[in-house]
């Protein structure tokens, strides 16, 4: 793994500890685009089941039973998951072979982030039961959202193979999704014209393939096949998302940014949609916006390293202001580790966030030991990073307060406003956001090579990821 050079000179830009250190300004979200990450085709964690799977042998013992499971159900439901953890704990405890109850406690983990205790949860599920759906759609995400691509390959050709289960629509549609992460862009373009040929108004079929032309680099085909996918499926917020991205790649910023709210306003639970609006805003230096739009994204997916690094360098690009807003970032980079521990982005991004303000500067110490320590860190950077430990170990033994002023007026203002990002969308781009394209038939030859790549006009705005 390799830090983004990008990157590193934006931690370096925004320190304000060492007076003296290079002013370079930076667009780090260029360089931290992460890989696609779908959260639509791949089953989103399913809702916990009504009723326990399986009932102990006194009627007694069934009726709590089945209680504290509604219970536990209730507290869920009000998203109150330490209740509903120890209340399907509980039932688990009395009812060893309630599988609804085990899946629910998989379930609660990946809402909370404990990915490893989601994953353990699931296997367990699956020890008991293989064909257990829920689980086998959310523990092949699991693996996906860990880059276990073949992990996940093996996991639905295997539950494929259950005679009966050849063409089970949800499993080939996951399927299709990982050959698509893993890079085998041929079995997974095959994989989902399987499912058109059985079900040709297959939203999420459309979905895939376009990501797939989306992934080639053929952004016109995938703006064609993405209209059969809103005409089947025309409330569908992760359409929209995807043409957003789509039209990023064609240069057409408004535009994309029209399709990442209307995605918002179908669904205001939508992570993607928040997380692609905060990218934009952090494109266009609007940090405040940005934070705003990171917040709710990792409020609402708290799994995605993705939304935790963006949403610190939304807080990063403010410490200049607001030294506070530095320990906040550095808080985010940690998170960002407890999902991908020795994450270079997060370890470094920490150690300069921490650098602005005075009750972060033990902490700053240590990260950017471990920042200048990284195989993927430059001489120039572990230079740079060399002299902002000497600062910070100056200004300590000085008793020195706050960091000095000329670089705090030097670092980049946040800017304010609801709608500082809305502004930029003509009116021309929310009317052409109805307008579908010209539609491709679902299997065949109709959607060819032939067709236009759609990659002569790369934005030069980085994009954030594609999530269907």
């Amino acid at each position: 793994m390799t830090i983004a050079r990008t990157f590193a000179a934006a931690a370096l830009a925004f320190t304000t500890a060492c007076a003296k250190a290079p002013q370079v300004k930076p667009s780090p979200v260029t360089e931290v685009a992460p890989r696609p990450s779908p959260t639509q085709v791949a089953a989103q964690p399913s809702s916990p089941a009504a009723s326990p799977s399986a009932a102990p042998s006194s009627g007694a013992n069934e009726s709590g039973t089945h209680q504290l499971f509604v219970s536990a159900l209730a507290s869920f439901d009000a998203g109150d998951y330490d209740a509903a953890r120890k209340g399907f704990e509980e039932v688990v405890a009395k009812a060893p072979q309630s599988l609804n109850a085990q899946f629910n406690l998989g379930l609660i983990a990946e809402r909370q982030g404990r990915l490893a205790d989601a994953q353990a949860a699931y296997e367990k599920v699956l020890s008991v039961d293989a064909n257990h759906q829920p689980s086998l759609l959310n523990l092949g995400r699991l693996y996906r959202l860990q880059d276990q691509f073949e992990s996940a390959i093996n996991l639905y050709e295997k539950a494929l193979k259950t005679p009966g289960r050849e063409h089970d629509v949800a499993l080939l549609n996951n399927l299709t999704v990982a050959y698509r992460l893993a890079g085998k862009f041929e079995q997974a373009e095959a994989t989902a014209r399987r499912v058109l040929a059985r079900s040709k108004d297959n939203p999420e079929a459309y979905k895939n393939l376009a990501l797939i032309y989306y992934d080639q680099g053929q952004y016109r085909l995938a703006e064609v096949v993405s209209a059969n996918a809103r005409k089947l499926a025309e409330s569908d917020p992760g359409v929209y998302n995807n043409l957003g991205m789509i039209y990023l790649k064609l240069n057409d910023r408004s535009r994309a940014l029209a399709q990442f709210q209307k995605a918002v306003s179908l669904d205001q639970k939508f992570a993607p949609g928040h997380l692609n609006i905060g990218a934009m805003a952090l494109a266009y230096r609007d940090y405040l916006g940005a934070e705003r739009s990171f917040a709710k994204a990792v409020e609402l997916d708290p799994t995605s390293y993705e939304g935790h690094l963006y949403y610190a360098y939304a807080l990063d690009g403010q410490k200049g202001r607001d030294p506070k807003k530095g320990l906040a970032a550095g808080e985010a980079f940690e998170k960002v580790l407890t999902l991908r521990p020795e994450q270079p982005d997060a370890v470094c991004g920490a150690g300069w966030a921490y650098a602005a303000d005075r009750g972060g500067w033990d902490k700053a110490l240590g990260f950017l030991e471990r920042c200048k320590g990284l195989q993927s860190t430059s001489d120039q950077d572990k230079q740079m990073i060399e002299a902002k430990l000497q600062g910070i170990a100056a200004m300590k033994k000085s008793g020195a307060q706050q960091p000095a002023d000329e670089e705090r007026k030097e670092a980049t203002p946040a800017q304010g406003g609801d709608g500082s990002l809305l502004d930029k969308v003509s009116e021309d781009a929310a009317r052409q956001e109805g307008t579908p394209p010209e539609e491709v038939a679902p299997a065949g030859d109709a959607a060819s090579s032939e067709a236009p790549a759609g990659n002569d006009a790369p934005s030069s705005t980085p994009a954030p990821s594609p999530v269907p």
